[in-house]
């Protein structure tokens, strides 16, 4: 249903922390005319843990109409409270999302059981499409691949983002579940081998930045052609580390500031970029030709 490079878009800021809908509209348009398959909204790039329930509802709302339909939008719904995520779901598919991502819930630590009734419960409280996130390094929550399979059988769940940067992990996860859901890397590093392997796409951070590259990089390799994705790929490794060398979205947003696109607000308890990695940024960048 969804496919290519999905960017996970951060959520622009004045330096007061002020929501900057504007540049976010400027946001939209950019990886629409550089040719980005999807939006993901409010997800962990997106500060969705800092914003409420007010703020992440007007984001989504802002990012659906600007753009208008003309690739699909894709909202981070998830929340270590079942009731929250159903929530936080519903009014997604009130302000018109086409599917939702739902990251496992976090601090709380659940059993695999407890992770398919947590998904179980959203799926069939809030019809709208689903992907599951697997991001154990972040929750200390690490959903197995039997428990996506178990949960590949309800008809609204079609995808999960699995973002250990584990290939085994991805490879496993396609012979369990086959055609009955998609299977997106969330980890930009291994992303053009997990699609060749048998992904749908990447959402991706490094696409916030090099969104025309990271296009034209999954779309390779999804046609197979390994020589292309790699050649393309090769110009986006610096990116893909050094766009993590603080936590994310701490150096995506200090490049996206340095690029003109936004401004340099990012909320509390994240700070800005520390000056010692500047410099590895803005080469990235430059290897990278969009600086």
């Amino acid at each position: 249903m969804f496919h290519g490079s999905m960017v996970a878009l951060v959520t622009p800021m004045h330096e007061d922390g002020v929501l900057d809908f504007e540049s976010l509209a400027r946001l939209v348009e950019f990886h629409i005319e550089n040719g980005t398959d999807a939006i993901v909204a409010m997800g962990t790039t997106g500060e969705s843990a800092t914003l409420d329930m007010k703020e992440h509802c007007s984001v989504l709302r802002e990012v659906v109409n600007r753009v208008h339909g003309r690739v699909p939008v894709i909202a981070g719904t998830g929340a270590n409270s079942t009731t929250e995520a159903i929530e936080l779901t519903r009014a997604a598919m009130q302000v018109g999302a086409d599917a939702c991502l739902l990251v496992t819930p976090y601090y709380n630590k659940p059993t695999q059981e407890g992770l398919y009734r947590h998904y179980k419960a959203i799926a069939e409280a809030v019809p709208v499409p689903q992907i599951l996130y697997n991001v154990p390094g972040r929750t200390a929550c690490d959903m197995l691949p039997e428990t996506v399979e178990r949960l590949s059988g309800i008809s609204n769940i079609i995808g999960v983002k699995e973002a250990t940067g584990n290939l085994a992990r991805g490879r496993e996860i396609l012979e369990r579940c086959g055609s009955k859901i998609d299977l997106y890397s969330g980890d930009d590093a291994t992303a053009m081998e997990l699609i060749l392997l048998g992904a749908k796409g990447n959402i991706s951070v490094t696409a916030n930045v090099a969104p025309k590259a990271m296009h034209e990089m999954c779309a390779a390799a999804l046609r197979g052609d390994r020589t292309q994705a790699e050649a393309i790929n090769q110009r986006l490794i610096a990116l893909h580390k050094n766009l993590f060398i603080e936590s994310n979205p701490i150096p995506v947003k200090w490049a996206l500031h340095e690029m003109g696109l936004i401004p340099p607000g990012i909320r509390l308890p994240l700070t800005p970029l520390s000056a010692q990695y500047h410099d590895a940024v803005r080469q990235a960048l430059r290897e990278a030709h969009v600086l």
